[in-house]
């Protein structure tokens, strides 16, 4: 069902806002598998050696999986947010844009941790820009709570404060994988499967 807003006005704002954000989600999933269409084989004169060269392209297309993941995962709390946000303002405009710039990045870090993980630089790439990212959404949301009267009309409070438990949850698992990261590499991402539990376990202690 489509949520029908408030302020009729305000939704032609809110909705182009969508509308441009979910193009540049699109476009930088799309350019995620650049690295995989352009990476050279080597020669190739049997199927022995056409084995041989896809299994090496092993962690490339590991690092794609991850990114691609991620990223839809960054466009769903996107679509829950903006089902939820019936007017935006210029600090809401600048935020999402801003967000956006890392997520258009989102491409060439994970070309970067690929090439290379052996550095500190490149295990840090993905694990940094996607924090970034999803620091922006959770100010996003900081600030539509501020403004609740005005950009979340139909979210009571206990809604409110529940959403914000687990932005808060995310935000603090992607501070940890970037801790973790120069050790473990993308390994570190499998912390955001404590996503729920963490969520729950800051809701028992606001209780």
């Amino acid at each position: 069902m489509i949520r029908q807003r408030r302020h009729p006005a305000a939704t032609q704002a809110t909705r182009r806002v969508e509308a441009f954000t979910d193009g540049v989600f699109a476009i930088a999933a799309t350019l995620l598998v650049l690295d995989l269409t352009t990476h050279s084989l080597g020669r190739v004169d049997s199927d022995a050696r056409m084995w041989v060269a896809l299994g090496a392209m092993t962690e490339l297309f590991g690092t794609f999986v991850l990114s691609f993941v991620l990223l839809c995962l960054l466009w769903m709390v996107h679509v829950q947010q903006f089902e939820r946000i019936a007017r935006v303002d210029a600090v809401m405009v600048w935020l999402n844009s801003v967000r956006l710039l890392f997520i258009v990045l989102v491409p060439f870090a994970t070309g970067l941790t690929t090439e290379y993980s052996e550095y500190l630089a490149g295990r840090l790439a993905m694990p940094t820009v996607f924090f970034l990212a999803i620091l922006c959404s959770w100010l996003q949301w900081r600030w539509a709570m501020r403004r609740r009267d005005v950009m979340l009309p139909e979210l009571t409070a206990a809604g409110a404060t529940a959403s914000g438990r687990g932005a808060l949850s995310a935000l603090l698992i992607a501070a940890a994988v970037v801790l973790l990261s120069p050790a473990v590499g993308s390994i570190a991402f499998a912390l955001f499967f404590l996503d729920t539990p963490l969520t729950r376990l800051l809701a028992a202690k606001r209780a």
